[in-house]
Protein backbone atom coordinates (compact mmCIF):
# COMPACT_ATOMS: atom_id res chain seq x y z
CA UNK A 1 0.00 0.00 0.00
CA UNK A 2 2.67 2.32 1.44
CA UNK A 3 4.48 1.87 -2.84
CA UNK A 4 1.00 3.34 -4.08
CA UNK A 5 0.70 5.88 -2.13
CA UNK A 6 4.84 6.84 -2.71
CA UNK A 7 3.61 7.34 -6.68
CA UNK A 8 1.90 10.41 -7.37
CA UNK A 9 0.47 9.25 -10.86
CA UNK A 10 -1.23 6.47 -9.67
CA UNK A 11 -2.68 8.18 -7.16
CA UNK A 12 -4.19 10.81 -9.52
CA UNK A 13 -5.34 8.33 -12.52
CA UNK A 14 -7.12 6.42 -8.88
CA UNK A 15 -8.83 9.52 -8.05
CA UNK A 16 -9.61 9.91 -11.31
CA UNK A 17 -11.00 6.59 -12.02
CA UNK A 18 -12.89 7.12 -8.28
CA UNK A 19 -14.05 10.18 -9.86
CA UNK A 20 -15.34 8.51 -12.82
CA UNK A 21 -16.94 5.75 -10.91
CA UNK A 22 -19.03 7.46 -9.00
CA UNK A 23 -19.91 9.86 -12.16
CA UNK A 24 -21.47 6.71 -13.87
CA UNK A 25 -22.68 5.12 -10.51
CA UNK A 26 -26.45 5.05 -10.92
CA UNK A 27 -28.14 7.01 -7.98
CA UNK A 28 -25.05 8.26 -7.17
CA UNK A 29 -27.05 12.04 -7.73
CA UNK A 30 -24.11 12.91 -9.82
CA UNK A 31 -26.75 12.82 -13.27
CA UNK A 32 -29.57 14.75 -11.10
CA UNK A 33 -26.84 17.50 -10.80
CA UNK A 34 -26.03 18.13 -13.84
CA UNK A 35 -28.57 16.07 -16.00
CA UNK A 36 -27.52 13.52 -18.42
CA UNK A 37 -27.30 15.69 -21.53
CA UNK A 38 -25.56 18.02 -19.57
CA UNK A 39 -22.00 15.86 -19.21
CA UNK A 40 -19.52 18.25 -20.58
CA UNK A 41 -21.17 20.86 -18.33
CA UNK A 42 -20.16 18.73 -15.40
CA UNK A 43 -16.53 17.94 -16.72
CA UNK A 44 -16.17 21.35 -17.53
CA UNK A 45 -17.15 22.79 -13.75
CA UNK A 46 -15.05 19.88 -12.11
CA UNK A 47 -12.06 20.30 -14.16
CA UNK A 48 -12.59 24.48 -13.29
CA UNK A 49 -12.99 23.77 -9.36
CA UNK A 50 -9.93 21.37 -9.65
CA UNK A 51 -7.65 23.64 -11.56
CA UNK A 52 -8.82 26.49 -9.40
CA UNK A 53 -7.53 24.96 -6.09
CA UNK A 54 -4.19 24.13 -7.60
CA UNK A 55 -4.15 27.98 -8.67
CA UNK A 56 -5.74 29.92 -5.30
CA UNK A 57 -3.76 26.69 -3.34
CA UNK A 58 -0.35 27.85 -4.66
CA UNK A 59 -1.20 31.25 -4.34
CA UNK A 60 -1.97 30.50 -0.52
CA UNK A 61 1.00 28.28 0.02
CA UNK A 62 3.42 31.28 -1.25
CA UNK A 63 1.44 34.13 0.70
CA UNK A 64 0.77 32.73 4.02
CA UNK A 65 3.99 29.83 4.47
CA UNK A 66 6.53 30.64 1.53
CA UNK A 67 7.23 34.64 1.87
CA UNK A 68 6.85 34.70 5.84
CA UNK A 69 8.66 31.92 6.22
CA UNK A 70 11.97 32.66 3.94
CA UNK A 71 13.21 35.15 6.05
CA UNK A 72 13.84 32.90 8.91
CA UNK A 73 15.70 30.60 6.91
CA UNK A 74 19.21 29.96 7.09
CA UNK A 75 20.94 31.08 4.36
CA UNK A 76 22.52 27.82 3.75
CA UNK A 77 19.17 26.25 3.25
CA UNK A 78 17.51 28.56 0.91
CA UNK A 79 18.64 27.34 -1.92
CA UNK A 80 16.73 24.54 -1.43
CA UNK A 81 13.30 26.46 -1.74
CA UNK A 82 14.70 29.17 -4.58
CA UNK A 83 16.12 26.04 -6.52
CA UNK A 84 13.88 23.20 -6.24
CA UNK A 85 10.54 23.89 -4.42
CA UNK A 86 9.61 27.53 -5.81
CA UNK A 87 10.28 26.82 -9.43
CA UNK A 88 8.30 23.72 -9.55
CA UNK A 89 5.29 25.27 -7.62
CA UNK A 90 5.75 27.96 -9.59
CA UNK A 91 5.08 25.74 -12.77
CA UNK A 92 2.13 24.23 -11.52
CA UNK A 93 1.06 27.47 -10.23
CA UNK A 94 0.99 29.65 -13.43
CA UNK A 95 -0.52 26.13 -15.55
CA UNK A 96 -3.41 26.42 -12.66
CA UNK A 97 -4.01 30.03 -13.81
CA UNK A 98 -3.97 29.42 -17.33
CA UNK A 99 -6.18 25.82 -17.00
CA UNK A 100 -9.13 27.76 -14.60
CA UNK A 101 -9.19 30.35 -17.20
CA UNK A 102 -9.17 28.58 -19.76
CA UNK A 103 -12.00 26.01 -18.29
CA UNK A 104 -13.98 28.78 -17.05
CA UNK A 105 -14.19 30.20 -20.39
CA UNK A 106 -15.55 27.26 -21.71
CA UNK A 107 -18.12 26.86 -18.99
CA UNK A 108 -19.10 30.49 -19.20
CA UNK A 109 -20.05 29.50 -22.81
CA UNK A 110 -22.28 26.04 -21.86
CA UNK A 111 -23.84 28.43 -19.21
CA UNK A 112 -24.38 31.03 -21.64
CA UNK A 113 -22.83 33.46 -19.72
CA UNK A 114 -19.85 34.43 -21.83
CA UNK A 115 -21.65 38.06 -22.26
CA UNK A 116 -20.99 38.90 -18.53
CA UNK A 117 -17.84 40.12 -18.87
CA UNK A 118 -19.71 42.88 -20.52
CA UNK A 119 -20.99 43.55 -17.13
CA UNK A 120 -24.52 44.89 -18.07
CA UNK A 121 -26.65 42.20 -17.49
CA UNK A 122 -27.69 42.46 -13.59
CA UNK A 123 -28.28 38.47 -13.38
CA UNK A 124 -25.02 38.06 -14.93
CA UNK A 125 -23.27 40.77 -13.00
CA UNK A 126 -21.90 38.69 -10.19
CA UNK A 127 -19.74 35.84 -12.44
CA UNK A 128 -19.16 38.80 -14.67
CA UNK A 129 -17.22 40.54 -11.90
CA UNK A 130 -15.51 37.26 -10.86
CA UNK A 131 -14.54 36.63 -14.63
CA UNK A 132 -13.00 39.97 -14.49
CA UNK A 133 -11.10 39.18 -11.48
CA UNK A 134 -9.97 35.91 -12.52
CA UNK A 135 -8.57 37.75 -15.64
CA UNK A 136 -6.72 40.44 -14.08
CA UNK A 137 -5.25 37.64 -11.87
CA UNK A 138 -3.95 35.22 -14.53
CA UNK A 139 -2.66 38.50 -16.23
CA UNK A 140 -0.11 39.54 -13.09
CA UNK A 141 0.72 35.40 -13.44
CA UNK A 142 1.82 35.48 -16.51
CA UNK A 143 3.17 38.82 -16.91
CA UNK A 144 4.26 40.31 -13.63
CA UNK A 145 4.65 37.12 -11.46
CA UNK A 146 6.45 34.69 -13.68
CA UNK A 147 8.66 36.89 -15.43
CA UNK A 148 10.06 38.73 -12.30
CA UNK A 149 10.37 35.18 -10.57
CA UNK A 150 12.32 34.05 -12.97
CA UNK A 151 15.01 37.27 -12.35
CA UNK A 152 14.47 36.92 -8.39
CA UNK A 153 15.28 32.80 -8.52
CA UNK A 154 18.26 33.21 -11.31
CA UNK A 155 16.28 31.15 -14.00
CA UNK A 156 17.09 33.93 -16.05
CA UNK A 157 20.27 36.02 -16.03
CA UNK A 158 20.42 39.15 -13.52
CA UNK A 159 22.37 41.00 -11.41
CA UNK A 160 21.56 41.11 -7.51
CA UNK A 161 20.03 43.97 -7.53
CA UNK A 162 17.67 43.53 -10.21
CA UNK A 163 16.94 40.38 -8.42
CA UNK A 164 15.68 42.11 -5.25
CA UNK A 165 13.48 44.40 -6.83
CA UNK A 166 11.97 41.48 -9.21
CA UNK A 167 11.40 39.53 -5.77
CA UNK A 168 9.90 42.71 -4.03
CA UNK A 169 7.46 42.87 -7.22
CA UNK A 170 6.72 39.34 -7.29
CA UNK A 171 5.51 39.27 -4.11
CA UNK A 172 3.73 42.40 -4.57
CA UNK A 173 1.81 41.26 -7.33
CA UNK A 174 1.08 38.12 -5.23
CA UNK A 175 -0.21 39.81 -2.76
CA UNK A 176 -2.27 41.70 -5.04
CA UNK A 177 -3.77 38.33 -6.22
CA UNK A 178 -4.29 37.25 -2.66
CA UNK A 179 -6.44 40.60 -1.87
CA UNK A 180 -8.34 39.94 -5.87
CA UNK A 181 -9.28 36.48 -4.70
CA UNK A 182 -11.11 36.71 -1.48
CA UNK A 183 -14.00 39.00 -4.00
CA UNK A 184 -13.28 36.49 -6.92
CA UNK A 185 -14.25 33.80 -4.77
CA UNK A 186 -17.28 35.09 -3.79
CA UNK A 187 -18.58 36.03 -7.36
CA UNK A 188 -17.44 32.66 -8.29
CA UNK A 189 -19.40 30.78 -5.57
CA UNK A 190 -22.15 32.33 -5.11
CA UNK A 191 -23.33 33.19 -9.17
CA UNK A 192 -24.65 28.92 -9.17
Amino acid sequence: MGKFFENLGAVLVAGLALAILIAVFPDSGYGNSVGASDLWLGVFQWLHVFFGITWIGLLYYFNFVQIPTMPTVPAELKPGVSKYIAPKALFYFRWGAAFTVLSGLILAYLYGEEKALLLNDPSNRLIGIGMWLALIMAFNVWFVIWPNQKRALGIVEADDASKAKSARTAMIFSRVNTLLSIPMLLAMTNQH
